[in-house]
């Protein structure tokens, strides 16, 4: 799979420490491609235009590129939306994927903001803007959660976090 621009974590000497690896999940949502290394997680996203193949279940969650150079935080991403999509009770019981983002190695309100989002808002729940502004301590931040949330690297897994009403298990 071909590398993507995405910012790298340097050390201070300004060598990179990532060596990035790719994955693509086929999912009822359709292809996710998710990135990462042996620290964590890099990004999740879902093409503009991504389509499920014909032929395939659409309920179906499977590692269709990219199986062979999965590390441990990209298996550990697979098995959590795989126990999303198809399994829900399970989700309780996976470990959330490790994250290696710059934007969470810095300290900054975006960081702030996507860890409150992580620790604090339960599967199933959604949250206002303003109500994580909140809980991420700056009660007048709602424009400001609204631009932390647009460079979420993360913010697929996120939204499917916070907005699910229900789950169906995969055929």
């Amino acid at each position: 799979m071909a590398s993507r621009l995405v910012p790298k974590v340097t050390s201070k000497e300004g060598e990179t420490q990532c060596k990035e690896k790719h994955v693509v999940l086929l999912s009822p949502v359709g292809k996710l491609k998710i990135s990462g290394c042996e620290t964590g997680l890099h990004e999740i996203r879902l093409p503009k235009m991504s389509v499920l193949p014909s032929g395939r279940a659409a309920a179906a969650c499977e590692v269709c590129d990219g199986a062979e150079e999965m590390t441990e935080p990209l298996e550990q991403c697979t098995a959590w939306l795989h126990a999303y999509f198809c399994e829900p009770a399970r989700m309780a019981t996976l470990p959330v994927p490790a994250f290696h983002h710059p934007l969470l190695q810095r300290d900054s309100f975006t960081r702030q903001v996507l860890w409150t989002l992580l620790r604090d808002v339960k599967f199933g729940e959604a949250v206002s803007y303003k109500q994580l502004a909140e809980l991420a301590g700056n009660s007048r931040a709602a424009r400001a959660v609204g631009g932390a949330m647009r460079s979420n690297p993360y913010w697929q897994a996120e939204e499917l976090k916070t907005s699910r009403e229900g789950a169906s298990k995969c055929e």
